[in-house]
């Protein structure tokens, strides 16, 4: 198949320059927003997790250093799950109490005994949902100690914004009221220093309130 060629006019120069030049500004921009993001979310984290600790409270409020409210963050659980820790334990366990779900496969230049997959996600989410190493059977009823399998972290504590919306008091959302304070107040002296205007100064933070349970 032969390509078709056709006559392509070279764009303006200056258009290149601006579109490159927007490129490359707003990516050296976002690394900066990125890394900042990062080690707030992580600041955060660990504050609502030791104020869970303390007091059981999961939410606060996110507010403009003049106290105006835009949102909050919400501290949300971890999880966890039945994970095999000892596959040998487990898999001897199967054989013997389930032996129709342990198969023995012959693969090149040796043999594998293993649990059937299916069985082992069925076991393994039951014991999830049970919160802790055991197996009801269903049939016999028998509660059985699952060796090999233990009940670990899944997924770490993390955090939740939600912005807040507009209503007949506040005819902007949490979004447009950081967007506008960024226009219009020393915000980025506060929040990302490294890109605030040479000599502004973060504005003095309102007084925090206690914690929204």
């Amino acid at each position: 198949m032969t390509e078709t060629t056709e006559t392509v006019t070279a764009p303006d120069p200056s258009a290149i320059r601006e579109a490159v030049t927007h490129q490359a500004v707003l990516g050296a921009l976002l690394e900066e927003v990125k890394s900042a993001y990062a080690s707030a979310r992580t600041d955060a984290e660990y504050l609502l997790t030791q104020q869970y600790k303390a007091t059981g409270s999961t939410k606060v409020d996110a507010m403009l250093p003049d106290g105006t409210k835009v949102g909050s963050i919400t501290r949300t659980p971890g999880e966890t799950a039945a994970k095999v820790i000892d596959e040998e334990a487990f898999r001897a366990w199967v054989r013997d109490t389930y032996p129709t779900e342990h198969v023995v496969e012959a693969v090149p230049m040796r043999i594998v005994a293993k649990v059937q997959p299916g069985f082992a996600a069925k076991l393994l989410a039951e014991m999830t949902a049970a919160g802790r190493a055991q197996y009801a059977d269903p049939t016999t009823g028998e509660v059985h100690d699952v060796p090999g399998v233990a009940i670990a972290p899944a997924k770490a504590a993390s955090t939740r914004i939600t912005y807040g919306r507009k209503s007949k008091t506040q005819p902007l959302t949490g979004r447009e009221l950081i967007g506008e304070a960024w226009r219009t107040t020393n915000l980025a002296a506060r929040i990302l220093p490294a890109l605030a205007p040479a000599g502004s100064a973060p504005a003095p933070l309102a007084e925090a309130e206690p914690a929204a349970q």
